[in-house]
């Protein structure tokens, strides 16, 4: 999912520094499409390919999650500063810079035999990402006026939101007909592209007068978040107790304390907390946090589901969120003129409440019948709730605060969407392993299973679906062992899905009493 405010931040910037040609218009925008929309593939075709690492490694469900949250974290974190580094240093040198990093990040990760080599590769694109993306963002502002500027944003938009939407359909496509390694190497001919065109099309700009860099903000984000994703996730195997998970977790909360510490007293913070008075851009963003914390999860969990439980092919789990991407783009412009007709505290309440029906119905289907009975209604009215909600979120985020400071604003709830889908894995991946287990354990303690099996079953609850029997067993417990596993997934899939709704009905509350009822 597309955070919020990515065209916020190029159309808050000022006049172009370097304004394009009619002929070089073209080849900027493919360049900054094609770049940004690696970044937005990668995360959606990886979510898709976690059955089949999860197979491929024998992993657990904190194995893949490291493999999702190492790529989310370093980009949460570093987004600001790689926006900050491009107008530095220059725009298009950073921004190649981060093309090069992910694109060798991704052959790295194609080439992994381990999961912990995977890992290493994933944390090396999180911080390319971190740079190719608001690099991108800002050449478009740099290269188109704003006479142009409206009709460039919205081609970007447009064709971001398309190969977002067939990433994970190709990327399941791959998986399932040749390797997940596929899925990293489909990035390598697309950097080449974008690096060709950058070098030969896209004239170098930058902004001598641009502020100081906060490293030290960076880095306290940094040991912040890691420190609590660590905890979180470690303790579903290693228990709260653990020195590893308690320590982690100290770490982490001193971390975000000295981080808030650090940046009330920078001369040029990243995340100025003085925009923070505004009630409307405090709304908003917590709004951001809540409902884009119940989407991490989901995006995170439902491939799993549909692989492991309901037996859909890669492809098919890849197309299966095509109502909602699509419902988010044709939606788009319609969306950010309710606005206008009804103020924005009314479509922000309206619309995450519609989100809450649709993960509502998720919750609904058990294992078997057909995708159009089942998930497309579910599909459909979150994509109507995101579409109602996202548009006008990104207009409050810029009427919040002055115009001086409206790129800071957009930029800083663009991070809040990714930090919340980071910190959600991490902490809703516990209550769903926590439910998991549970449901397994209650289905299996009348079946007259010995003790010492139910505990080996038990202690290897992590792997979710992907659970097995126990080899060696005769064939009427095998099949009680399996038929429980995928029950228990759909309990704990169906109990994450409830709180995925109450958080986005805590979003609509969120709006109803700080965002204001006036455009």
């Amino acid at each position: 999912m597309k955070p919020p405010c990515d065209e916020a931040i190029v159309r808050s910037r000022g006049d172009a520094e370097a304004p394009c040609g009619a002929k070089a218009g073209p080849w900027v925008l493919t360049a900054t499409i094609v770049g940004s929309s690696m970044a937005f593939i990668d995360g959606t075709v990886v979510n898709v390919a976690l059955p089949a690492l999860q197979a491929s490694f024998n992993a657990s469900v904190i194995g893949v999650q490291w493999v999702v949250e190492s790529y989310g974290l370093l980009l949460a974190a570093l987004i600001l500063v790689g926006g900050a580094l491009g107008d530095r240093f220059g725009r298009r040198l950073i921004f190649l810079l981060g093309v090069g990093i992910f694109a060798g990040a991704s052959a790295a990760c194609g080439f992994s035999s381990t999961l912990e080599q995977l890992i290493i590769s994933r944390c090396v694109q999180g911080i390319g990402a971190a740079l190719l993306v608001p690099g991108s963002l800002s050449i478009i502002s740099a290269s188109f006026d704003e006479e142009s500027r409206g009709k460039a944003i919205g081609t970007w938009s447009g064709f971001t939101a398309i190969t977002t939407a067939l990433g994970p359909v190709l990327g399941g496509w791959l998986i399932q007909h040749a390797s997940w390694h596929w899925a990293f190497f489909l990035n390598l001919p697309l950097a080449a592209a974008v690096i060709a065109i950058s070098l030969w099309r896209i004239p170098e700009t930058r902004n001598p007068s641009s502020e100081r860099l906060d490293w030290m903000g960076a880095l306290l984000a940094t040991l912040g978040l890691g420190g609590l994703v660590t905890g979180f996730i470690e303790s579903s195997s290693l228990g709260w107790g653990n020195p590893i998970v308690f320590g982690s977790l100290v770490i982490g909360a001193t971390g975000l304390i000295l981080f808030v510490f650090a940046e009330s007293r920078m001369v040029s913070p990243m995340v100025p907390l003085a925009l923070f008075k505004s009630n409307a851009f405090s709304g908003a963003n917590l709004l951001t946090l809540f409902l884009y914390s119940a989407l991490g999860i989901f995006f995170f969990l439902y491939p799993m589901n549909l692989i492991q439980v309901q037996k859909y092919s890669a492809t098919a789990t890849g197309s299966a969120a095509l109502p909602l991407i699509l419902l988010m783009f044709l939606l788009s412009r319609w969306s950010g003129g309710l606005v206008a007709h009804f103020g924005p505290r009314t479509p922000l309440t309206v619309g995450p409440l519609i989100a809450a029906a649709g993960f509502a119905l998720f919750a609904v289907p058990g294992i078997g019948g057909s995708y159009w009975a089942t998930f497309f209604p579910a599909f459909v009215v979150l994509g109507l709730g995101m579409a109602v909600s996202v548009a006008p979120l990104t207009t409050v985020v810029m009427n919040s605060v002055n115009q001086d400071h409206a790129g800071t604003a957009s930029g800083i709830n663009n991070a809040v969407a990714r930090v919340a889908g980071v910190l959600a894995i991490a902490v809703f991946g516990i209550v769903m392993v926590s439910a998991f287990s549970f449901s397994l354990g209650r289905a299996l303690s009348g079946n007259g299973l010995p003790a010492d099996l139910l505990q080996q079953i038990q202690s290897k609850a992590i792997r979710l679906g992907a659970l097995e029997a126990p080899p060696g067993l005769d064939a009427g417990t095998a099949a009680r062992i399996g038929a429980a596993i995928p029950e228990a997934f759909v309990f704990g899939f169906r109990f994450v899905m409830l709180i995925c709704a109450g958080l986005s009905a805590a979003s609509a509350a969120v709006a109803w009493l700080l965002i204001p009822r006036e455009p």
